[in-house]
């Protein structure tokens, strides 16, 4: 038979099949017009084969042409409720229409086989209600005695369902779950193996809801899902399994897989993404979980593994999530700063304690084999945990080396400013997170810096060569082995504060500081800058908790308390120069308080007490002083004539022993302020001498032109001098000296105000020097005696007249 032949025999016998095919559908579309009635109630009785309750629909109308070469009908207004719809007003399904596929030759016979299904224009409403009672208990479940039938089962077997327009809500008050879905469309191919059924399953949709505890809020709010995923039923494990598939959420490809365990109501979720923002992955969580981790930020993508499991027990409430972070080289924000070229392998679980509660007093995040640069300097933490969200806890081991000129321009303040030095810290650590901020830390370890250049901005104090170590032990702190040099001044320092790590942060003000010091030499001039007031700056306008964090330490060394050991082989300001100097000073607050120092000055001591109180202008003082044999023309020398020009260290010869209790005011710069002393001295000159002292001079011109008056020499003088303000009040004094006796009182005026009474008897001391002491006070005032006055003379001098009121 030729080619041709075959030809048209195959087109006759497709035909054939054509118009069999027309005939059939022709067959199923009429019979579907004639048994309306009988084939709704036929759908009706297939779909209701799985239910303990009943599904009803209004109406059906054949569209016959939507599932060509197969029949379908349309069911209009169906409704699906259960037993309780009354109590809970919730339908489980409501949908304005449901198109079903039929089988055409099973019509023919009589029978009614449903091939596909499409709910369109629909909500489905699966509901809970605080007892346990759910509306899906209208599915019927086998009894567990049920045998195995050898013949195929009748169940009902749907290759195709679809969804469209179609709204899912599932809201169980007793375990506060809701899931609320926006489906634009849901594609399902099923097949029915003997082992369950398989299927793919096509998603597009939008998440309203979907939290596992209301209380804390919903994960992927608002966002979309799309994807195509792989699903098969397991009868041996009655478990629904989606396998790993990509699934689009908000636009980004997670790859998703999943396992629903029907029969006890849990489910474990699997999550893989890459390449994504960390914010991106923030606000696909639930609230009380974001708003934790939105206090941080990552710049570049990372990448993301973890589990969501729910045992179905109802027992924790919450679901059980893991999950693991991949960063590298990138840049982390935190709330005290940033860690820049940032690496580490980080998780979280809200059960860190297997078999306890799950939720944020279980929770905790992990870092491992953390490096990063912190404000420049390098940091490396092998494990660095934060557990108990509720209130958080941080520990961990931080290690770095670095120099310190690194944190210029990182600590937020301009307080420090370093130029050389290296630093080289290992801490553990262990504080509390209160909103995300480190406080009342424990600390335990060592930092310490070798040979630091640093200049302290507030006080103008430039430290070099600089060395110490720095102990944490958990609350208190101690340094050690520490060396600065500040300009030609040396110290060797240690010092030990107890509870330090507590009262930083709740009362600075209480921290106290005991410091020991011990100096071959001190330049007390380059210390000067303790006097003034700190140099204030504006404060920035950008937040910066580091900043922040710099201020405070900078507050808490200004308002801490120290109390300073202090032994010093040579001490030197200006003029004065003193050895072995021992010193025990506080400092608190705005005060100096100068609890004991002792020094060798001037071939004697001194020996002091007292405080210098730091106000804006200019710095207050209240000195009691005992010196003890002091040469007096170095005495006043070193004290520059102690602030007035009347009596200096060159009208002054001989030994002083005096107590000293006055006030006054010094300047920043050191310097006693003039007129300012008040207070009182009392005094003890031994083979002293008053030379050219010029109101003496002026008297011996006056009244003794023979005798010597620019050089009286004095055995010992007893006196007592009380200091107001310009004033310097003489109490009764008896001189006798080599060149004159007198007697004087009254008031020097550094300014106005000189009324000094002098009684001065004519005769010559010289001849009595072979009186005895009670013959020469007996002659003493002997003979004619004058009694001058000394005043002002109105033109800034003294002048002297005759004292017509004298005693």
């Amino acid at each position: 038979m030729c080619m041709k032949s075959w030809l048209k025999i195959l087109l006759r016998i497709v035909s054939v099949l054509i118009i069999l095919v027309i005939l059939t559908w022709l067959a199923g579309a009429f019979y579907i017009s004639r048994n309306k009635k009988e084939i709704l109630s036929s759908i009706l009785e297939q779909l209701n084969k799985n239910l303990n309750g009943k599904i009803t629909a209004t109406s059906m109308e054949p569209t016959l042409l939507k599932s060509f070469p197969g029949v379908s009908v349309s069911l209009n207004g169906v409704l699906l409720r259960d037993s309780l719809w009354s109590q809970h007003k919730h339908d489980l399904l409501k949908a304005q229409d449901i198109d079903v596929s039929l089988n055409v030759l099973s019509l023919i016979v009589g029978n009614v086989n449903i091939n596909q299904i499409a709910i369109n224009d629909a909500s489905v409403y699966l509901y809970t209600d605080s007892s346990g009672y759910s509306n899906t208990s209208i599915f019927k479940t086998k009894p567990k005695t049920e045998k195995k039938s050898s013949t195929k089962s009748t169940a009902l077997e749907i290759k195709k369902i679809d969804f469209n327009k179609v709204n899912l809500i599932v809201d169980n008050k007793k375990r506060f779950k809701l899931f609320n879905f926006n489906i634009d469309q849901i594609q399902g191919r099923m097949k029915y193996p003997d082992s369950g059924w398989t299927g793919k399953i096509k998603l597009k949709t939008q998440v309203n809801s979907f939290a596992f505890n209301t209380r804390k809020g919903s994960f992927l709010k608002d966002k979309s899902l799309e994807g195509t995923l792989s699903a098969h039923y397991s009868k041996a494990q009655d478990a629904v399994i989606l396998d790993p598939e990509v699934l689009n959420i908000g636009g980004h490809p997670f790859k998703i897989g999943a396992k629903i365990d029907l029969g006890k109501s849990a489910f474990a979720i699997s999550i893989a993404v890459d390449d994504i923002l960390f914010r991106d992955v923030a606000l696909l969580l639930s609230p009380n979980i974001s708003s934790k981790l939105l206090k941080f930020g990552i710049e570049k993508p990372i990448s993301i593994r973890g589990n969501i499991i729910d045992d179905g027990s109802g027992k924790y409430g919450d679901p059980l999530i893991k999950v693991g972070i991949t960063v590298r080289d990138n840049v982390i924000s935190i709330p005290a700063g940033k860690l820049t070229a940032a690496n580490f392998d980080g998780s979280f679980t809200n059960q860190d304690t297997v078999g306890g509660i799950i939720g944020d007093e279980n929770s905790a995040i992990k870092f491992h084999k953390l490096t990063a640069k912190y404000f420049n300097a390098p940091l490396k933490i092998d494990t660095f945990t934060v557990t108990n969200l509720a209130r958080p806890i941080a520990t961990g081991l931080v290690t770095s080396q670095f120099p310190l000129s690194n944190l210029n321009n990182s600590l937020g303040t301009q307080d420090f400013e370093f130029k050389n030095g290296t630093a080289d810290l290992r801490l553990y650590c262990k504080a509390d997170i209160d909103n995300f901020q480190f406080t009342k830390p424990v600390v335990s370890g060592k930092i310490k810096i070798a040979d630091a250049d640093i200049l302290y901005v507030p006080r103008k104090l430039h430290l070099v060569k600089s060395a110490l170590n720095i102990n944490f032990d958990q609350n208190d702190l101690s340094i050690q082995n520490g060396h600065f040099q500040l300009g030609k001044s040396e110290l060797n320092v240690s010092c030990n504060i107890a509870n330090f790590a507590n009262l930083y942060y709740t009362d600075p003000d209480k921290i106290l500081v005991n410091l020991k010091m011990h100096s071959p030499q001190l330049y007390l001039n380059e210390f000067l800058p303790f006097l003034g007031p700190r140099t204030t700056k504006k404060k920035s306008s950008s937040g910066n908790s580091m900043k922040a964090a710099s201020k405070e330490l900078s507050n808490v060394l200004e308002v801490s308390k120290m109390n300073i050991n202090l032994t010093v082989g040579k001490a030197i300001y200006d003029k004065f120069l003193a050895k072995n100097l021992v010193a025990d000073i506080s400092l608190r607050g705005e005060g100096i308080y100068f609890n004991k120092i002792s020094v060798a000055h001037a071939g004697g001591t001194l020996a002091l007490n007292g405080n210098i109180i730091q106000e804006p202008s200019s710095n207050s003082f209240k000195i009691s002083s005992k010196i003890s044999h002091v040469s007096v023309k170095d005495f006043f020398y070193s004290f520059d004539n102690f602030g007035q020009n009347t009596i200096t260290n060159k009208n002054l010869k001989g030994y002083l022993s005096s107590l000293v209790n006055i006030s006054g005011r010094i300047s920043h710069t050191g310097k006693i302020l003039p007129r300012s002393i008040n207070g009182k001295v009392v005094f003890n000159l031994n083979n002293a001498a008053l030379v050219n002292f010029d109101p003496m001079v002026k008297v011996g011109k006056f009244a003794f032109p023979n005798r010597n008056l620019s050089n009286v020499e004095i055995k010992n003088l007893d006196g007592t001098l009380n200091i107001r303000g310009d004033k310097v009040e003489i109490s009764p004094m008896l001189i006798n000296s080599s060149a004159i006796n007198f007697n004087v009182k009254g008031t020097y005026a550094l300014g106005n105000g000189t009324d000094v009474a002098l009684d001065i008897p004519l005769r010559n001391p010289k001849g009595d020097e072979n009186l005895t002491n009670k013959e020469k006070r007996e002659a003493r005032m002997k003979g004619i005696v004058l009694h001058l006055k000394a005043i002002d003379d109105d033109k800034g001098g003294i002048k002297i007249r005759w004292n017509k009121d004298h005693d």
